[in-house]
C-alpha cells in the first residue's frame, strides 16, 4: 500500500474504533437513540420483527441506493463500518458496565450524551474524510449533497430528520439525544472534518481552509 492510502486506512480504522465508543456513551446516557437507530427500532416494534433483521434490511436498502447513485463511496470502509461497529460497541458496553456503574442522575447522563454526540461526530468525520468507503446510511447525506449542491450538514440534518419523523410516526421513542443528533451531527461532522480529519488525512497540522 502506498503511504497516503495507508494513512487513510489508519484514519478510517481509528474513526471506526472511536465511533463504537461514542455509540456506547450515547446508549448508556439513556437519552434516546440516534435518528436512524430510533427509526429501525420503531419499524421492528411495529411489524414484530427483531431489530437486527430490520437493521440488516435497512442497510441493504441504503447500500443499494449507494450502489446505484454514488458507487464511488463504496470501499473497505463501507464494510468495516457495516460489520465491525456493532460488535465493537457490544464489547465496549460489557467492559464499561463491568467497571463502572452507569449513572442514574440527569446531569451525568446529559454529560455522557454530549460527549457521545461529539465522539460520534468526530468519528464520522474521520472515516468519511479518509475516503476509503462510506457506510450505507452515511452515504445518503453525502450523495444528496453532491447531487443537489447543498451543504453537507443541511443534507445530514434532512436525512436524520426524516428518520426521526418516521420513528415518531410509528410510535418510536424520541429522546433528547435523538433531537440533539438530528440537528447537531451534521454541523459537528463538518466542523471536525475541516479542523481534524482533513489535516490528519493530509498529514498537515493545519485545518483545511
Amino acid at each position: 500500500m502506498e503511504r497516503p492510502l495507508i494513512r487513510r486506512v489508519v484514519v478510517m480504522t481509528v474513526g471506526i474504533v472511536i465511533m463504537a465508543a461514542g455509540i456506547v456513551l450515547f446508549k448508556l446516557s439513556f437519552m434516546g437513540n440516534d435518528p436512524s437507530t430510533a427509526m429501525v427500532i420503531a419499524i421492528g416494534d411495529r411489524v414484530g420483527v427483531d431489530f437486527a433483521l430490520i437493521l440488516l434490511g435497512m442497510n441493504l436498502l441504503w447500500f443499494l441506493v449507494e450502489w446505484r447513485w454514488n458507487r464511488k463511496l463504496i470501499g473497505i470502509g463501507t464494510f468495516v463500518n457495516w460489520f465491525l461497529v456493532g460488535p465493537l460497541a457490544s464489547a465496549y458496553e460489557k467492559i464499561v458496565r463491568g467497571l463502572w456503574a452507569v449513572p442514574e442522575s440527569l446531569l451525568p447522563r446529559l454529560l455522557m450524551m454530549a460527549v457521545g454526540v461529539l465522539v460520534l461526530s468526530l468519528s464520522c468525520a474521520m472515516y468519511q474524510t479518509s475516503d476509503v468507503g462510506i457506510a450505507p446510511y452515511d452515504a445518503l447525506s453525502i450523495t444528496l449533497s453532491e447531487k443537489t449542491g447543498k451543504r453537507y450538514f443541511w443534507c445530514r440534518i434532512l436525512t436524520d430528520s426524516v428518520c426521526t419523523v418516521i420513528a415518531f410516526a410509528l410510535g418510536g421513542i424520541i429522546g433528547a439525544g435523538t433531537l440533539v443528533c438530528t440537528v447537531g451531527l451534521g454541523p459537528f461532522i463538518q466542523f471536525f472534518s475541516k479542523h481534524v480529519a482533513i489535516p490528519l488525512v493530509q498529514g498537515s497540522g493545519k485545518p483545511a481552509s
